[in-house]
């Protein structure tokens, strides 16, 4: 109840989940709705910093909305926030998610055609039909390639992360345009089925071994205090870093002495 990013209540508005746990406050079931739009970002607050971005097809449970902006939490995490509710849209099944580090929406099933918008990896679409070698969904056309059914994930989420390379870091982010170090461990991990909550200090707490020094192996994961990277393989480190400002694979000594020499000593070791 004290971290923020998890209480779903904001303004007087609480939602039902927290009926006998808060006091003066109005309760409500929400509205749910879909992220409609390549990505949504997550505010502290109206004009505040930005938490995380939500992909495209997210569950989204809107509390209040108020000035043009929107109070929720997400079905995936139950990560709170304020976001556009232009970029929102009515709730929707959807069937199939992005498998590739981006794709692109066409309206039609012709690549020559100008492209609508660009998903990326794990937004999540609806697929109603095919047409050739597109997947058809209620906004357009998609490469079937580049689409999976959600009960059919990837299995490597080292090569997931390297299928990232190279992407600009952005604090908050979470997709080829832009991510950060939870935001790269999350995306590569969620798509290949498994948990992984959204900040690196909920990932330091996951469930899983603890990993003595020297044994790690690949997708293992190493923490600092404000910092996850993914081990690539035995002494190599994948993740999105300021120092290099993009996502970076390096020695993983290296990078541990640089980061102690900062001051930041490894915290964890984590196989989950």
């Amino acid at each position: 109840m004290s971290d923020r990013r998890f209480l779903r209540a904001a303004e007087g508005v609480a939602h039902d989940s927290l009926r006998g746990t808060l006091t003066n406050h109005r309760f409500t079931a929400g509205d749910w709705r879909r992220v409609a739009a390549p990505l949504a970002d997550l505010w502290v607050r109206p004009g505040g910093a930005r938490d995380r971005q939500l992909i495209a097809g997210t569950r989204v449970c809107v509390l209040l909305e108020r000035d043009g902006w929107a109070f929720g939490f997400d079905a995936d995490d139950g990560y709170c926030g304020w976001l556009d509710p232009t970029r929102l849209a009515e709730d929707a099944p959807v069937t199939h998610f992005v498998c590739t580090p981006g794709t692109h929406l066409y309206p039609a099933a012709d690549f020559k055609q100008p492209e609508v918008a660009t998903l990326p990896l794990n937004a999540r679409v609806q697929v109603i039909g095919h047409d050739g070698t597109f997947a058809v969904t209620p906004q357009g056309w998609v490469p079937a390639g580049h689409l999976r059914a959600l009960d059919d994930p990837l299995s490597d989420p080292v090569a997931v992360a390297r299928g990232l390379m190279g992407t600009p870091y952005l604090w908050g982010g979470n997709s080829r345009d832009g991510i950060d170090c939870s935001g790269l461990v999350q995306a590569a991990r969620r798509a290949c089925g498994l948990p992984c909550p959204p900040d690196g200090d909920v990932q330091c707490a996951m469930a899983g071994l603890d990993v003595e020094p020297g044994r790690e192996r690949a997708g293992d994961l190493i923490f600092w205090k404000g910092h996850v990277g993914m081990v690539a393989e035995p002494g190599r480190l994948i993740h999105a870093n300021a120092t290099h400002m993009a996502v970076a694979e390096e020695d993983l000594a290296g990078a541990i002495a640089r980061i102690a020499a900062k001051g930041d000593t490894v915290i964890r070791r984590l196989r989950a």
